[in-house]
Order: structure tokens, then C-alpha cells, then sequence
């Protein structure tokens, strides 16, 4: 394993509901004009967080009592419309590196993947006896264990799934294809020295 490797994540949590979650109500478009991605996280689910005129609406995101969260609970089919990675940059973004869902769409998960956003599914009332524990108790710390493949809120514990492929290059920290060829510079300056019509 190397420094990048997440075999467990803690935090406290929030539940955002509904399923069939896309990304366009996960970051708008209209908030994808940025040339990087710094700054999305300001925008997460901001239509159903904010009306027109900017002020607040009642939603958990909102909840000052889950202002610490770092962890999305959710339903079924989440990140499913657009292939937008600006959908998981926005997630990261925000402060949350882990999503509990019913299930995920696939290029959703597979960015997320990319950027080490742990994705796991949970089982539908699973998933409802976690959302009560942590509206009942936001100070809850909430764990997801890649090698057991539990998720643990306080004295329970549920059985989570993750894509195989997808758990192991996140435990062994090979889910950032970036740093995978940072890794490889010093390889690729080796072969470069000796092509001929690159050093001429």
C-alpha cells in the first residue's frame, strides 16, 4: 500500500434523499463556466438548496447540525443523467470523500472513483435505518471499511458493496491515474534520453 492507499474513512454524515439524483441536480450547468474545478463546491445541489433570490431553503445541507458531515447518504441511481466529472469534482469539492447509495450510475462512479470519492452501495432499509440514526443524532461518526465492507454508525453495522476493481485501486492507492504517471517521470525521462530524434 502505498500513501495513497483508503482502506477506511470516518465522518459524520448527512442524508440527501430521492433517487434518480443526476448530476445537473447535483452541480447545475450553468455553474460549469469555471476553467478548473475550484470552486464547485460552493454550488453542490444548489437548486434544491437555494431559491432565486439566493436565501436558504429547508434542506439537510443547510442544517447547520450537519455542517461537519463528510459523508453523503442517498438513494438509488445516483449521478445518473450526464457524464459531467464536474458532478464528483463538485462532491470532493465541498468537503465530502465518500457517497452511500441504493446504487450509482456508472461514469458517476468511476470518476468518483478517480478522484478517491469512496462510492458504496448499501441496501434500501439499511440505507433508511442509517439516514434515521444520523437525523437523529448528527454528532454520530459514521465509518466505511473498505476491507471488511461494513459501514458502522455507532453500535451498528451493515454490509456495503463496492465494485471490485474499484476497491482495490482504492486500497491500494492506484486510483489516481495522475500521480500513477507522476510516478512513472522518472521512467519516461530514461526512455526519452535515448530517442534518437529527441535529442538532436
Amino acid at each position: 500500500m502505498n500513501e495513497n492507499s483508503i482502506t477506511k474513512l470516518e465522518g459524520k454524515a448527512v442524508y440527501v434523499p430521492g433517487d434518480d439524483v443526476d448530476t445537473d441536480r447535483i452541480i447545475p450547468a450553468r455553474f460549469m463556466k469555471c476553467i478548473t474545478f475550484d470552486g464547485l463546491g460552493e454550488y453542490l445541489f444548489y437548486d434544491v438548496r437555494y431559491n432565486e433570490d439566493g436565501s436558504k431553503k429547508e434542506h439537510n445541507l443547510n442544517d447547520e447540525r450537519f455542517s461537519e458531515a463528510t459523508i453523503i447518504v442517498s438513494g438509488n441511481n445516483f449521478g445518473c443523467g450526464s457524464s459531467r466529472e464536474h458532478a464528483p469534482q463538485s462532491i470532493q469539492k465541498a468537503g465530502f470523500n465518500a457517497v452511500i447509495a441504493g446504487s450509482f450510475a456508472e461514469i458517476f462512479f468511476g470518476n468518483s472513483t478517480n478522484l478517491g470519492v469512496v462510492c458504496v452501495i448499501v441496501g434500501n432499509d439499511d440505507r433508511k435505518q442509517i439516514a434515521e440514526l444520523i437525523n437523529e443524532n448528527p454528532e454520530l461518526v459514521l465509518s466505511i471499511d473498505l476491507e471488511t465492507l461494513k459501514v458502522n454508525v455507532g453500535e451498528y453495522s451493515f454490509d456495503c458493496s463496492i465494485k471490485e476493481d474499484a476497491r482495490k485501486s482504492l486500497l491500494d492507492g492506484s486510483f489516481d491515474s495522475l500521480n500513477e504517471l507522476l510516478e512513472g517521470n522518472t521512467e519516461v525521462d530514461s526512455i526519452v534520453s535515448k530517442l534518437e530524434y529527441m535529442n538532436g
